[in-house]
């Protein structure tokens, strides 16, 4: 692009899409379909881009450092590289690109590889991250989210609260009517002060009833505060577990710039059986919130994503009866990834036995193990009450000699044998995905298999609970 075009055409594009952007936040304002705080707030957004899309930047090389490749435009259509390397004066906000860091944090660094022929040593993970920085999410997307999912959201909210103060106080039949009336009133346009419309309708007489009403109104999330994806970046790790020291990397470095976090990997109660974490981060200045949204994803999950793109639109989009069905086919495509994520976590743990084994053997005597710290100890983590549960039925298993290493490098002791499977028993909790209903199994011909499945059963028991 740079040989094509002169220097100051990503900037002058920005500029010029800048004010596009506002032209319809004011359209839209004029028309009355968002009011004068949301066009104030979304004006901030989708302005000065190159300033925001230089945050991003700022934040990625703060946690990542310098890319270890070239960087390479993204296709959304394929969901892949275009290989065509760009330069950084190249870089826009209009245009998504596609870089790789190194996670110099990674508590699996070189923990995984295999041998080949020749002796020839390749990593089966590494911490390569995957980092796909997306463009500027187009404005009339934007509105349609603010005004449309986001407002009936916004609503569902208001008229649930309303309902739960007024049916604390008085008849709930009473407490039904007003909330149908704000639901009405809320639907002819848009507004984000529902107390004043609240106050109005349930009118003078029930001054505490209204003070704890907007009280609770005011802790409401306002539908323009929801659009949290104008900037998005999507990072791809190998193992949970290298997402999570990411996550915990953001917290130590920038704790005042984190809105939010939610991580998903272990979640069993999502519908559509989807795993992933997100952060918000404020990249904002001067006082001004801008979020920026970063996805933690796996990178063999990312690809059975992928196969579900036309379905997810579909669901997102249809009011029709097989809706349901829809969302169940996702969840069984979603279901596939996290087996084959969990079987990939089996075949490091196969990787794993031997060694550990060695090391024990090697560090007897001097304390040290190549091992310590190794997967790190995360605060994003089951609870303690189940590890404890699995830990002691481990124990009890390993001491009727169901669990036995048979062909370690020299006899061990029992205690040596709890060693090893309590240190496996671990990375596979930090690192699998819990299933949700049914108990899939690994292969269990093998040792790893055979804890895997152990421990993987007694998670999907303890939230079967």
């Amino acid at each position: 692009m740079s040989g094509q075009y002169s220097e100051s055409y990503a900037a002058d594009m920005t500029a010029e899409n800048d004010r596009k952007n506002l032209a319809a936040i004011e359209e839209a304002r004029v028309s009355g379909r968002i009011n004068d705080e949301a066009a104030k707030y979304l004006s901030e957004l989708y302005s000065d881009g190159f300033t925001w899309f230089r945050e991003v930047f700022y934040f990625l090389g703060k946690c990542f450092g310098a890319p270890k490749a070239p960087v390479m435009r993204y296709d959304y259509a394929t969901d892949s590289a275009i290989e065509e390397p760009i330069k950084i004066s190249d870089i826009n906000p209009l245009s998504p690109y596609i870089v790789h860091h190194r996670l110099d944090a990674d508590p699996m660094r070189n923990q995984f590889f295999t041998s080949g022929a020749g002796h020839k040593i390749d990593l089966a993970v590494s911490s390569i991250v995957t980092v796909i920085v997306g463009a500027q999410k187009n404005v009339k997307r934007a509105l349609d989210k603010v005004t449309g999912k986001y407002y009936d959201m916004y609503v569902d909210e208001v008229v649930n609260t309303v309902y739960k103060v007024i049916s604390s106080h008085e008849r709930e039949a009473s407490a039904k009517a007003v909330a149908e009336k704000i639901k009405a009133r809320l639907k002819e346009k848009y507004v984000s002060t529902p107390s004043e419309t609240v106050l109005s309708i349930i009118g003078s007489g029930h001054e505490k009833l209204a003070v704890e009403l907007v009280r609770e109104l005011d802790k409401i999330e306002r539908p323009r505060m929801r659009l949290q994806d104008v900037w998005r970046v999507k990072c791809l790790f190998d193992l949970v577990p290298q997402a999570r020291t990411f996550i915990e990397r953001v917290h130590a470095i920038m704790p005042e710039r984190i809105i939010s976090v939610r991580d998903k990997f272990y979640d069993v109660e999502n519908p559509r059986n989807y795993r992933d974490a997100k952060l918000i981060i404020d990249i904002g200045k001067n006082g001004k919130v801008v979020p920026l949204e970063i996805i933690c994803q796996v990178r063999m999950f990312f690809e059975f994503e992928r196969k579900t793109h036309g379905n997810y639109e579909i669901e997102r989009k249809a009011n029709s009866k097989n809706a349901e069905g829809k969302r169940k086919d996702i969840g069984c495509i979603h279901e596939d990834g996290i087996k084959e994520y969990n079987l990939m976590i089996c075949n490091c743990l196969e990787d794993l036995f031997e060694r550990v084994g060695w090391n024990i053997l090697y560090s007897q005597g001097n304390g040290v193990s190549m091992f310590e710290g190794f997967p790190k100890t995360c605060t994003l983590y089951y609870p303690q009450k189940m590890l404890d549960t699995i830990i002691d039925k481990l124990d009890n298993a390993i001491e009727n000699e169901v669990f036995r290493m048979k062909d370690s490098p020299a006899e061990l002791t029992q205690a040596q044998e709890s060693e090893i499977f309590r240190f496996m028993t671990r990375f596979i909790l930090v690192s699998a995905m819990p299933y949700v209903q049914k108990d899939w199994q690994v292969p269990s011909d093998t040792m790893a298999g055979k804890l895997f499945n152990f421990v993987m059963t007694e998670v999907l028991r303890y939230y079967k609970k």
